[in-house]
């Protein structure tokens, strides 16, 4: 251990991050920057070549410090995973999604202790980042270390630490959000802290891996939850035909006992609508039924039935039906500002409409394509006087061969993500002049007054 220890401190291990998406490669670039030698794994060839051409894929990684850690020889990213056996201390930060029915899927970190199995060397960390539920680490990962005879928190320290990411979040980015760490034994804990530590100003052990795999499905559980009851007043209020934005904002002037969460057109993002549901599962195996948590699932996932509902009794006010009327959906990243399509609302939302033979189609500025199996579209393009360009953060895109979206057509958009780019008020104008209705899921127009907007 204290050779382990002494390497972390002279800046001397070599770090591996396994899986170079939304969090391994900001991981990979912050210990890059601090002077460590990283090499990045993953079997995505495409973002192999991309880090070597020092072209940064991920929103939250700027191209200046991709480039900086690249060209002085920091960071080096390959999909050859035998080069595990130069690597002292390694991050598994692959995905963990749900399969369809609902279980978690463990299939790409049990490929990748596979790999480290194969490459396994005394005096070596590993740390879990993938979210998932209580007892992954020691069922999935300790069972097969000790298989080949090492003696934990002596010779291999094992531990788990959730990521943190919130993609675009212009404050709290990898080295200044704390960092919750468990380990399998005090010494494995001290170990993977004095890691961390070189790169992340605050650490906050915690007991056990199982500790620390629980404080992250907290964390997303509680947001899952009270999104889902404020998605349900919003259903509550529509009933009572009570704006439902005002309710929220006079609410939110308690300055106790109070936690201002905003409804909308479903959850998104890889968290937050997935991770409850590996607590839920696991406590099935235990004969035991998350009550919340299913419930607050099932009211999230049913949101963008509902604005597809109201959205069509809205257009029906006009004597317009679905089918053939023209659609713009105004944003499709699952929140403002990001690149980040996964688990998105607004995709359904989309479906929703081709189903009902609606003329359909979007605008954002940060997705400039989608392609999924039933279908490939392209964002559509919004005259310059649409956009507060100031407002644009890095990663946006103007496609060059893009179609301008017509708005002499219009009948209705939809404001699904309310990015900060988007000039609300001058689409309101063009929208109402041309006939068309603002269908308002985010209280983007707050403030601007017309007969035209309808919202959640």
């Amino acid at each position: 251990m204290k050779e382990l220890l002494k390497k972390i401190e002279e800046k001397s291990a070599i770090i591996g991050i396994i899986g170079l998406g939304y969090v391994g490669l900001p991981l990979a670039v912050e210990f890059a920057k601090k002077g460590f030698n990283v090499i990045g794994f993953d079997l995505n060839e495409e973002k192999i070549e991309k880090i070597e051409r020092k072209i940064s894929y991920i929103q939250d990684v700027s191209t200046k410090d991709l480039t900086s850690c690249v060209e002085n020889g920091k960071l080096k990213a390959t999909s050859d995973f035998s080069k595990l056996k130069e690597i002292d201390c390694v991050s598994i930060c692959v995905p963990t999604p749900l399969r369809k029915t609902k279980d978690p899927d463990m299939s790409y970190i049990i490929s990748a202790v596979e790999m480290i199995k194969e490459n396994l060397h005394p005096h070596m960390l590993i740390i879990l980042e993938s979210t998932t539920y209580p007892g992954t680490t020691d069922e999935l990962i300790l069972s097969e270390i000790l298989k080949n005879g090492y003696k934990i928190g002596e010779n291999i320290f094992l531990a788990f630490s959730p990521e943190r990411v919130d993609p675009g979040n212009p404050i709290y980015k990898t080295h200044n959000t704390p960092k919750v760490i468990g380990g399998v034994t005090p010494n494995c804990l001290k170990v993977a802290s004095a890691m961390y530590s070189q790169i992340i100003e605050k650490i906050v052990p915690v007991s056990s891996t199982k500790a620390a795999e629980m404080v992250k499905l907290l964390e997303n559980t509680f947001r899952a939850v009270n999104i889902g009851l404020v998605n349900e007043v919003a259903l509550m209020c529509d009933r009572l035909n009570i704006d439902v934005w005002e309710v929220i904002e006079a609410a939110a002037t308690k300055p106790f006992g109070f936690m201002k969460f905003l409804p909308g057109p479903g959850l998104g993002g890889h968290c937050i609508p997935i991770d409850p549901h590996y607590l839920s599962w696991k406590l099935r195996s235990l004969n035991y039924n998350a009550r919340f948590i299913e419930l607050a699932g099932d009211i999230n996932s049913h949101m963008p039935d509902f604005v597809v509902q109201k959205l069509g009794i809205t257009l029906n006010k006009f004597q317009k039906p679905f089918k053939g009327s023209h659609i713009l959906l105004l944003g499709m990243a699952y929140k403002k500002n990001v690149n980040d399509l996964r688990e998105s609302p607004a995709l359904e939302i989309l479906q929703l409409l081709f189903d009902y033979e609606a003329i359909v189609c979007y605008n954002d500025p940060y997705i400039p394509e989608i392609k999924t199996e039933n279908y490939s579209i392209k964002s559509k393009i919004l005259p310059d006087k649409f956009y507060i360009k100031e407002n644009f953060s890095e990663k946006y895109v103007i496609p060059e061969d893009g179609e301008y979206f017509d708005f002499r057509k219009i009948d209705a958009i939809v404001i699904t993500t309310d990015h900060s780019c988007y000039n609300i008020r001058e689409l309101v104008k063009e929208t109402e002049k041309n006939g068309g209705i603002i269908f308002d899921c985010r209280n983007a127009t707050k403030g601007i007054e017309s007969q035209n907007i309808f919202k959640l």
